[in-house]
């Protein structure tokens, strides 16, 4: 019964169920009282709910003993997408990204000056649909009476991160991998990167290395290999603000993390910790990710991403999932994100992390979906203002 109450809490949290379907399914009939978004939105063991079975704050034990490495860079995530040329032609226009290279295959966009890069490949083929829990909850969804309402199919899926850390020496590092049962395979690209990959507790693909700046020479100036699909704003990418990581173990996780990365806990919630990533911005690492869109059995064509690391020679099952990125942008003001979303047809839903309206409230952002359907949030965060949420 838990396991079941915590897919229909991070169905909610994705907006593949509206609160209205919530209601229905936990035989709620006060439909129409006004609870806290944070009651949901951020966590299912809020308020009242702080105590109830399965709400557990005890954080895990670490894995291993802690190696001592800082995360000081955000080299690179990787996405898989239907169609990558029309996903970066997007990004670009939306959110400024630049584009570094693209090899008809793959693309790789600078993430603001500062954020990191993405390698966006093409080839994703979605996993079969998840099995339906309550024929009441997949009627109304259909119906397009969710949170954002009806979203196109999610096609696409960000499977794996790689992160520089302080104390890189290759030797070393593969030492203490291989120590840890990591079981950590080389991944270079011959011009100076270095990097290993291992898989998390949720077999999730990890990459570390000895960082980003290594690799950017001279500005990201390649052409799109798409048409702009509306006007471009005059937004830049400055913050990571938060990545939506849900797993299997989330305690399992973040012992794991902060064991290996040096990742700091803020405080173990009950169904889910944020994390802090150096000074590159925060992780929320939830409990629920045992599938769900996008991030099921990995994606055909994901050239070994789900292999190597934990599970030794046999890849992993997917099952832990980046749900959602939230990236900082300036200039903010709330009104003026919105009608610029408004403007080019994109569906704009407020989350402020609570209850407050987006005028009043500290954190501001929105969520909308991107040409393939990710679940993409843009907020007001920055570096100097991380802990507004």
């Amino acid at each position: 019964m838990q396991d079941a109450l915590s897919k229909l809490f991070s169905d909610f949290d994705r907006g593949a169920v509206s609160r209205r379907q919530l209601f229905h399914v936990l035989g709620v009939a006060a439909v129409g009282v006004a609870l806290p978004v944070r009651a949901f939105g951020q966590g299912r063991c809020g308020g009242e709910r702080a105590n109830l079975p399965g709400c557990d704050k005890t954080p895990a034990k670490l894995p291993f003993d802690p190696t001592g490495w800082k995360t000081v860079s955000m080299d690179h995530f990787t996405m898989q997408a239907a169609d990558y040329k029309r996903e970066a032609a997007y990004y670009a226009a939306l959110m400024n990204w630049k584009v570094r290279s693209d090899d008809g295959n793959q693309i790789v966009m600078d993430i603001g000056d500062d954020v990191g890069s993405v390698i966006i490949r093409g080839g994703y083929q979605a996993p079969p649909a998840p099995p339906v829990d309550s024929a009441a909850v997949a009627a109304a969804a259909a119906a397009g009476r969710g949170r954002g309402g009806a979203r196109p199919p999610r096609n696409v899926v960000w499977d794996s991160f790689c992160w520089g850390i302080d104390q890189w020496d290759a030797k070393n590092v593969e030492a203490e991998l291989r120590k840890r049962g990591l079981n950590p395979v080389a991944d270079n690209d011959g011009k100076g990167f270095e990097s290993f990959r291992v898989t998390d507790p949720g077999g999730f693909t990890l990459r570390i290395s000895n960082g980003n700046r290594r690799r950017r020479q001279g500005p990201a100036s390649g052409a799109l290999p798409a048409a702009a699909p509306f006007e471009p704003t005059n937004w830049k990418t400055v913050w990571l603000d938060h990545i939506s990581f849900q797993c299997p173990s989330y305690k399992e996780s973040v012992a794991f993390y902060q064991a290996l990365l040096g990742w700091k806990p803020k405080g173990d919630e009950g169904s889910q910790n944020e994390c802090e990533i150096g000074d590159l911005g925060g992780i929320i690492i939830r409990g629920g990710g045992a599938g769900g869109r996008g991030g099921g059995a990995g994606a055909t064509g994901a050239r070994g991403d789900s292999a190597g690391g934990r599970g030794g020679a046999a890849p992993l099952r997917r099952v832990a999932q980046i749900d959602h990125i939230s990236f900082g942008i300036q200039p903010w003001d709330a009104d003026q994100v919105k009608a610029e979303l408004d403007k080019r047809g994109l569906s704009a839903r407020a989350d402020t992390g609570g209850s407050q309206d987006i005028h009043v409230a500290p954190y501001k952002s929105y969520h909308t979906t991107t040409p393939n359907g990710f679940d993409l949030q843009i907020s007001n965060g920055t570096r100097e203002g991380r802990n507004i949420r």
